[in-house]
Formats: structure tokens, sequence, C-alpha cells
């Protein structure tokens, strides 16, 4: 019994003497490690990547284009929007001045016509009482030169039809007649109502009547 347990004790001090030996024992590295080991220890320490936060100056330059071009957007739209109202303006106000054209266009041509009629009434009153039949003649041949005269300063004239030849444009035949003579064939042999110009254009034909 004694022998067996001093046998024991010899076991476990040589194999903890073996486990001292094991763990003083260096390691001894491969070929293929040494050389991995060696390439780590002479390549030099990366930098670690920065991590920009700032924006780059593409992006400055982009959004400064942007601002400004919002603005001049705006700028835009509101010379648009202006410039849209006062059309609009104009468009009511000269509607506005075609309506009072077409009413009172005539207006200024009735107040020179006003003082014609303000004889004839005269002149209607006069021939009532009057028993001189040459003051009464005379009295219409003013009124008639005078309303000639006005015409004259509106640019209204007499068509000169009497003996000259017919013109489609300018003359309407009324009524044709035979006639001796042979060179007032084709032409006018009498007015039946006077033509005028306005300017030079045919305010009215004459109507008239023609010789053949």
């Amino acid at each position: 019994m004694m022998m067996k347990k001093k046998n024991r004790t010899q076991e476990e001090e040589t194999k903890s003497d073996h486990t001292e030996l094991a763990d003083n024992k260096e390691y001894t590295l491969s070929p293929e490690e040494q050389e991995l080991s060696s390439q780590e220890e002479s390549s030099p320490e990366q930098p670690a990547m920065e991590v920009k936060t700032g924006e780059s100056p593409e992006t400055d330059k982009f959004e400064k284009e942007l601002k400004e071009t919002v603005a001049k957007l705006a700028e835009m739209q509101d010379k648009y929007i202006r410039l849209s109202a006062e059309f609009d303006n104009y468009r009511k106000r000269t509607l506005r001045e075609k309506i009072d054209i077409s009413k009172y266009a005539g207006e200024n041509l009735l107040l020179k016509i006003i003082p014609l009629m303000d004889d004839f009434e005269r002149a209607l009153k006069h021939m009532e009482e009057a028993t001189d039949c040459t003051s009464m003649k005379s009295g219409i041949d003013l009124i008639y030169s005078k309303f000639s005269e006005f015409l004259k300063q509106n640019g209204v004239s007499e068509i000169n039809a009497l003996n000259s030849a017919f013109n489609v444009d300018i003359h309407e035949a009324v009524a044709k007649v035979p006639v001796d003579q042979e060179d007032k064939k084709g032409k006018v042999v009498d007015v039946v109502l006077k033509g005028y110009y306005i300017q030079d254009k045919v305010l009215r034909f004459s109507k008239v009547i023609v010789g053949e």
C-alpha cells in the first residue's frame, strides 16, 4: 500500500516536470508563417480613412447657382404678372374707347351741321312773313353755299357726270335713251341724282341716264 502511493507521487512529479518543460519550450514558426510575419512587420501602418463631413466646392457652387436661378425665376414671374395686368387694362381701355368712338363718331360732324339747321329754320320762319321772293331766293342760295362749303371742308366733292363717258365705277345707269348725235352715244346725257366723293373714294354713285 505504501509502495503504490509512492509510485503515484513519482508519476505526478514526472508529469509536472514535463508540463513545465513544455511551457518553457519556445514555439518554432514554419517558414510560411515566418515570411508572413516578416511582411506584416515591414509594411508601414496604413492611416485610417478620414470621413469628410463637410460639403465639397462643387456642391456649394451648385447650391449657389440654384439660388440664383430661383431668384431670377421669381423676378421673371413678377414681371409677367405685371405685364399681364397692364395688357388687360390696355385691352379694356381700348375696347371702351372703340365703343365710345362708334357711339359718338359723328359728334363733330353733326355739331358743324347744326348751324345750317338754324339757317333753314330762320328761312322757313321768314318765308311765312316775306312777300319778296327775291330776298327769299337770296337767303336759300346763301344756305346752299354754306352747306356746299361745309361738305368741301370735310372732304366731300361732287362727281362731275354730265356729258362724260359712262363709267360703272362712279356711275349708276337708271335708264338709256336714244340720241341723234353720234358723240353722245355711251355718254351721260342727264343726271337724276348727283354722286359724291369723300376724298378719293366714291361716297355715293351718280344716278344717270345714258345715251345710245
